[in-house]
């Protein structure tokens, strides 16, 4: 999990499958079919590869009405990104959910048997339980399988949507904490109250293309619903870099440091803070460590200072930057008084992510000529 490797999927994606993005992405050929959508992700979840260079990237390419398919699907990662920041109250309640739902499972015999046949490829359909195994196995799914496989597990298993949520980010090499929480809300019927996203076998035997042939489905059910949606919040201002000698603080949700605009401050020491999900698997966690390792390796190059992983005192009495951490483990984990830098990227889209998609899908054309690393 490196930069390198980033930047050579994204070469790979621009020469191969980029034009045939469009009309290929919903289809989902099987783990050793070639990819029919960018597989990106798990570089842009870290930012060892930004935003701004792989649209720009695929604009070049393809231009502007031939890369706009796969330029939405970017910012569909950045507009989850800046509305959980502006509605942090989606993370807590997953996390919640996810807590009260384990408890659960070790009181409740029946639905911790369903749980486990569903989590062990059990279930009894076809592709569900195909899906099950393939991302236990390779820490990966399509993106059109991860809506059906929420969908069936939510509707048709009847099993919490936040312990699917708490699944997928245990396993998912690319768990987004963003990106998965809203996206389960989203298949559920929470994100755009009433609208909820149902898993019918027709649509899977076509965009499968007949790999399976499910039954048992529920393809008529009613939306979830909550007691009160997530409250929005102000987004919170980013810190100031203050001038002179300053320790750089890495986290496992942007590994480009080259990038990152820090003013008249010059680095002197770096960090690295790796704060993996909640029970994450061991090759989730392998990924996040190969990722800061790359990470720490590059910035020590760059600015031609020590780097390692940041420990009690690491900064000494310097003051700590770091590049914002969105909602999630590794916000969590910042230690206090460090101060967030914001990317030009983030600072110009996150305002429009406020409420539905929409807006920002206005605004688009804007963000990708107007900001900039």
């Amino acid at each position: 999990m490196t930069r390198a490797a980033g930047l050579e999927r994204l070469a790979a994606f621009l020469r191969d499958e980029g034009a045939e993005y469009a009309g290929s992405r919903n289809f989902d050929l099987g783990p050793e079919a070639r990819p029919t959508t960018s597989a990106l992700s798990p570089y842009l979840r870290r930012r060892l590869i930004t935003e701004t260079e792989v649209v720009t990237a695929a604009v070049a390419a393809f231009g502007d009405e031939g890369a706009e398919k796969f330029v939405s699907e970017v910012f569909w990662r950045t507009y989850f990104k800046g509305h959980l920041e502006t509605h942090p109250a989606a993370w807590t309640g997953y996390q919640a959910l996810a807590a009260e739902g384990h408890e659960q499972l070790a009181v409740e015999p029946g639905l911790r048997r369903t749980y486990e046949a569903a989590i062990e490829g059990r279930s009894g359909i076809d592709c569900f339980d195909a899906w099950a195994s393939e991302l236990v196995e390779t820490g990966w799914l399509h993106n059109h399988a991860r809506m059906w496989f929420a969908s069936i597990w939510i509707f048709t298993l009847r099993l919490p949507w936040a312990l699917g949520a708490d699944f997928f980010m245990r396993q998912l090499v690319d768990g987004d904490p963003a990106s998965n929480t809203l996206s389960w809300r989203w298949v559920a019927g929470l994100h755009t109250r009433g609208k909820h996203y149902v898993a019918r076998a027709e649509n899977i035997r076509r965009y499968t293309d007949g790999r399976f042939d499910p039954v048992g489905l529920d393809e008529y059910p009613d939306a979830l619903d909550e007691p009160m949606p997530p409250r929005e919040v102000p987004l919170s201002p980013a810190d100031a870099v203050p001038d002179g000698a300053v320790a750089l603080l890495l986290h496992l949700d942007d590994l480009h440091p080259e990038s990152l605009s820090l003013g008249t401050a010059w680095v002197v020491r770096i960090g690295g803070l790796v704060a993996h999900a909640e029970g994450a698997s061991d090759r989730v966690k392998a990924a996040d460590e190969a990722a800061m390792a790359d990470g720490l390796a590059r910035a020590k190059a760059h600015f031609g200072c020590p780097a390692g992983h940041a420990h009690v005192g690491w900064a000494d009495s310097l003051p700590a930057v770091t590049a914002w951490a969105p909602v999630g483990p590794s916000a969590m984990a910042l230690p206090e008084g460090c101060l967030r830098v914001r990317r030009a990227w983030d600072e110009a889209a996150w305002p429009s992510a406020t409420r539905g998609y929409s807006r920002m899908r206005k605004v688009t054309p804007q963000l990708i000529w107007g900001a900039a690393d």
